[in-house]
């Protein structure tokens, strides 16, 4: 018999790891039928694979859903913890907590008021009476997230990273991307383009509109139009072409017919800038000219749809229904919503994050746990510092600007040391859809207050409980919310080896980004700048062209593989990051070897942490999703592709030529 959820996690993941703190092995996960040197993905997770199935509510499964389902159950315990004092004042972190809880807990009112919370955001869209007010239209879904073909942030001027910027990117579909549009030999794809137009039939039926089947099919040709002007996931990844500052005056030559002076003060900045980063020009071009050629009533219709789809986990039931339908089952594949009280966390953590955050890290983050953290990060900088200097390919030159930028590096540990405010978010009960409304302009607003202002080095991109870390390139930085380092990721109990291979792929993996396809464009104060000598450039070009031939080979699911070139800059830093790891080991043990642990040497237990980090298995609608729109490779590639590449795999299991696993030494692809 399968495990279910439950059973998986009282006697699959936490158990074996539990069981064997000292090793930090899940032996109960190994599948001893597979060798290691014919795949060490399988070997290391072929037992957990197959006697664990993917929850009903999840599109996929692995070490990181697991440590997701324990923050959720701390963040549940705090949040409803808020819910339920009686002693919390108005305005209050408990008030706000609790309320907005509370608000999407209430089924039988969100029933009951059906489409009405959205009248006046849907009368907005009835009463456009030309085109001439699209822009501003435009300007209020972006300050609601409520859907628009384009859209704008706030972030560092990546050529002068000490000033901040507004950006212009495009957007508008209701698919993960272009290719689920144009993709006309994809039957699988094709089925979801017609289920897809379904979809927006029912919504629209939902809402009442009579000739709802006609304007799905209209809602649909706008889109696959606006996707022929979209630039590829590809293209959107270079930096340097993504970076085009256009004043005012170029704004409106680029895109005539539409009001950018509207469309400025709907997001509230007129006046507060002289000039915009935007990051697909032809984009905009194409843009243009849709606005003359469709019709406006479609027009209407297509915001009126993106407004329900935005809005419909916050609505009556017939609407959540629907939109789990097509989102949760037609696209990711899963079977079941999630419970009611997990969707609710979720968007009380995504309103208030920093004000949960702060509950979480008092209640669940050992003070230790960062300073241990943060010395092994340094340890992770020294081993790049050593891996520079004996590059063979680098020449002294690019070396001494890549030390440069290593050591202006900052690391983030755990929670930020100053909280955002959010006194000035308003939380009512029993008013779900106005606190969405409110906490997603509450951040816009957030957003567009940096202009004129100096850069926040101590802002994070991601709240404590988030289980994830990232490298941010303009602020030269890698964070570690306190989330990504707990139990299965991280074991404060297990001896070292597997933690620099389970958390530690983490740390290398996000300084290594500093130094992929990308981030080296960028230099050690966040400024896109070349500090490459022209040879050196080429060479490591070079490299990044043999692993994209690699990853381009390599398949989850018939007839669709990865990406090499859209997973280029998260496979250098998985293969960057797996080196570091190992070095990093060894500066921590001084020189000093590892011991043998149930028969495993350090070195085994380093690289067999990295993959039970990074376990994970998928449905094939998410798989496809995965490799169509996301820069990261699937998990068996992110552990095969990247141990294939190392000297030290081979080494510590003694693959040979004849292995499955062996690639011949002239065609390992090592960067760093």
């Amino acid at each position: 018999m399968k495990r279910t959820l439950l059973g998986m996690m009282l006697f699959g993941c936490f158990h074996a790891w539990a069981a064997g703190p000292q090793a930090g092995i899940d032996a109960a996960g190994i599948d001893q039928k597979v060798r290691a040197q014919d795949d060490f993905f399988r070997h290391t997770q072929g037992k957990w694979l197959s006697d664990v199935d993917i929850p009903a509510d999840r599109s996929s499964w692995g070490a990181f859903n697991v440590a997701q389902e324990k923050v959720e159950e701390q963040v549940r315990s705090i949040i409803e913890q808020a819910e339920q004092d009686k002693t919390r004042k108005p305005g209050s972190d408990a008030q706000k907590i609790g309320d907005y809880y509370a608000s999407f807990m209430d089924e039988g009112r969100r029933n009951a008021l059906g489409l009405t919370p959205l009248k006046a955001e849907r009368a907005r869209i009835v009463a456009l009476s030309g085109k001439q007010g699209l822009a501003a239209l435009m300007a209020h879904m972006n300050r609601i997230d409520g859907g628009a073909p384009l859209d704008m942030g706030v972030g560092q001027d990546n050529r002068d990273s000490t000033r901040y910027i507004v950006n212009i990117s495009q957007s508008g579909l209701g698919l993960p991307n272009r290719d689920y549009f144009l993709s006309d030999n994809d039957a699988r794809l094709s089925d979801i383009r017609v289920k897809y137009q379904g979809h927006v039939e029912k919504m629209l039926v939902l809402a009442g509109h009579p000739q709802a089947a006609a304007e799905a099919a209209q809602i649909v040709a706008l889109e696959t139009d606006i996707a022929r002007a979209h630039w590829t996931a590809v293209e959107r990844r270079d930096p340097v072409k993504a970076y085009n500052k256009l004043t005012l005056a170029q704004l409106k030559a680029l895109m005539p017919n539409f009001d950018w002076d509207a469309y400025l003060k709907g997001i509230g900045v007129a006046g507060k800038v002289d000039a915009l980063i935007v990051r697909q020009p032809s984009y905009l071009a194409s843009l243009d000219k849709l606005i003359v050629s469709t019709p406006l009533p479609v027009w209407k219709a297509y915001f009126e749809f993106h407004l329900l789809s935005a809005y419909a986990p916050y609505l009556s039931q017939a609407f959540v229904d629907e939109s789990f339908a097509f989102r949760g089952t037609v696209l990711s594949g899963a079977k079941e919503n999630r419970a009611l009280s997990k969707r609710a966390i979720a968007e009380v953590n995504r309103a208030l994050g920093e004000v949960v955050g702060k509950a979480y890290v008092k209640q669940y983050f050992p003070a230790e746990r960062k300073q241990q953290v943060a010395d092994m990060a340094q340890n992770f900088i020294a081993a790049f510092r050593e891996g520079i200097e004996s590059l063979d390919w680098m020449s002294k030159e690019t070396k001494a600007e890549a030390q440069i930028k290593l050591s202006k590096i900052s690391v983030k540990v755990g929670y930020p040391d100053q909280w955002r405010d959010y006194s000035k978010l308003a939380v009512k009960r029993g008013d779900l859809v106005g606190n969405v409304l409110r906490s997603r302009d509450f951040g816009h607003e957030y957003a567009i207050n940096k202009l004129g202002k100096p850069v926040d080095r101590a802002a994070w991109g991601m709240t404590p409980q988030t289980v994830n870390a990232y490298y941010n390139p303009s602020l030269n930085e890698v964070v570690f919310p306190a989330a990504r380092l707990q139990y299965p990721l991280y074991d404060a109990d297990a001896e070292p080896a597997v933690n620099y291979g389970a958390v530690g792929i983490s740390i290398g993996h996000e300084i290594s980004h500093a130094f992929d396809d990308k981030g080296s464009q960028y230099d050690g104060d966040g400024n896109l700048r070349n500090w490459w000598t022209k040879e050196d450039g080429e060479k490591f070009a070079a490299r990044g062209k043999m692993l994209v031939a690699q990853y381009n080979t390599y398949s989850p699911l018939p007839g669709y593989f990865i990406n090499g070139e859209l997973t280029l800059g998260e496979n250098i830093a998985d293969n960057a990051g797996l080196i570091m790891a190992t070095r990093a080991y060894k500066l921590h043990m001084k020189g000093q070897p590892g011991p043998v642990i149930d028969g495993y040497t350090a070195e085994q237990r380093l690289f067999m942490g990295m993959a039970q980090a990074r376990r994970g298995k998928a449905r094939d609608a998410a798989a496809i999703a995965q490799v169509k729109s996301d820069p990261h490779s699937p998990a068996e590639f992110r552990v095969n592709g990247s141990v294939r590449n190392h000297p030290g795999f081979y080494e510590a299991f003694d693959v040979r030529e004849g292995d499955k696993m062996y690639l011949p030494p002239d065609q390992r692809v090592i960067f760093w």
